[in-house]
């Protein structure tokens, strides 16, 4: 049996493995900070691309090194015939995850430069894979959709571009409005980064072993596939559809506490005062449905929140992805590529933690409690 004074913490919950300054969350101003930079001030004021090079340099770029950043990502954008035969072969029915982790293990496999630790190495990856995802994504839309591949824009920014690659719209039509390009920016620069959150975590383990990038974001995006993580956006969406109508949120919600089901898009293990990344995400998401004529989703939303903070003892609040799903369905996206949305986003944390890793790096293997059988000798056999 395991020994009983071993302290336990399941989930690794409370304990500290490491340094990070990448982010944090702040508790005197419950803010989430990249580089000590509130998110909501990034994501009011900065472009997803500033913002991937704050994560990745340390501080936001002057404009003549944003000018070259961008233009190095989109030069990048790029995907050869290889891949592209490889992500249109795969089975439709594969979850959009699989074909991304798949992906990003091949594009690894083509890497012509040799792994190495050097932080500059990393970051170059970083920038390839940040450029490449959102074209991945893209293709793997069209073609589940029965349409063509739309090459990637040498011109646009980050978010327009993937709207553009997905929708084949130029800016200002109903499916790739200013509002659009500037609400979808704004749930990257939220998505990006938390710190040593599990698929971060699984990251660095890998990373730790030494390991090279592209195994750490395969990991990860095994890690951010989960229901518990990534995928609750999208099982946020699932339940709006399911309830789909203003009038049965509350009995739903209130059935859900009484049969003590998880409700996703609620609740955050960090967060003691709400999550602070969903005022600027909830003010997104409610904008697109006006502007969408979809205001049910709305309705459904505060109807649904009102519900949980009121009948739960802890005052439970939405998370993230409680806006985020709504906006990305309103916005056009099919519900199970809000997870590969997530990862367009979450690379640049990632990467960020990797370079990190490396810089000071010790192997994270932690110990475990046993609470099997005592020591005892192998029987004799009877025959």
């Amino acid at each position: 049996m395991s020994d009983k004074n071993t302290e336990i913490r399941k989930g690794l919950y409370g304990v500290v493995v490491d340094e990070t300054a990448v982010s944090k969350v702040v508790p005197e101003t419950n803010s989430l900070t990249y580089r000590g930079y509130p998110v909501q001030e990034l994501a009011r004021y900065c472009s997803f691309e500033e913002v991937a090079y704050l994560l990745w340099n340390g501080e936001l770029p002057s404009q003549e090194e944003l000018i070259r950043f961008s233009a190095r990502e989109k030069a990048l954008r790029h995907l050869d015939r290889h891949l592209i035969d490889l992500i249109t072969s795969m089975p439709k029915s594969c979850h959009p995850m699989d074909v991304l982790r798949t992906a990003i293990s091949f594009i690894g496999s083509q890497d012509p430069e040799a792994y190495t630790r050097d932080s500059e190495h990393i970051r170059r990856t970083a920038l390839e894979l940040m450029a490449k995802i959102p074209t991945i994504i893209a293709l793997d839309i069209r073609r589940r959709r029965g349409e063509g591949y739309i090459e990637p824009s040498r011109k646009k920014g980050f978010a327009e571009n993937f709207l553009w690659m997905v929708f084949g719209e130029e800016e200002g039509s109903p499916a790739n409005s200013r509002a659009d390009i500037e609400a979808f920016d704004k749930s990257l620069t939220l998505y990006a980064e938390h710190s040593f959150n599990a698929s971060t975590f699984a990251a660095r383990v890998i990373t730790s072993t030494m390991s090279d990038t592209y195994s750490a974001i395969v990991g990860a995006i095994g890690a951010l596939k989960g229901p518990l993580h990534g995928g609750a956006n999208e099982a946020v969406m699932h339940n709006f559809l399911e309830v789909d109508d203003p009038a049965k949120a509350e009995e739903w919600a209130k059935n859900k506490l009484a049969n003590k089901e998880l409700v996703m898009g609620f609740g955050h293990r960090v967060y003691k005062k709400g999550d602070s990344r969903v005022p600027t995400m909830e003010a997104a998401f409610k904008e697109l449905a006006e502007q969408h004529d979809q205001t049910k989703w709305v309705e459904m939303y505060d109807i649904m929140a009102k519900t949980m903070y009121e009948n739960t003892s802890i005052q439970i609040r939405p998370n993230l992805d409680f806006p985020a799903g709504p906006a990305y369905y309103i916005l056009g996206f099919d519900i199970e590529f809000f997870t590969p949305i997530f990862v367009m986003a979450r690379i640049t944390g990632w990467t960020a933690h990797i370079v990190e890793q490396n810089e000071n790096n010790s192997l994270i293997r932690p110990l475990s409690a046993y609470n099997g059988e005592e020591q005892r000798p192998v029987p004799p056999k009877s025959f």
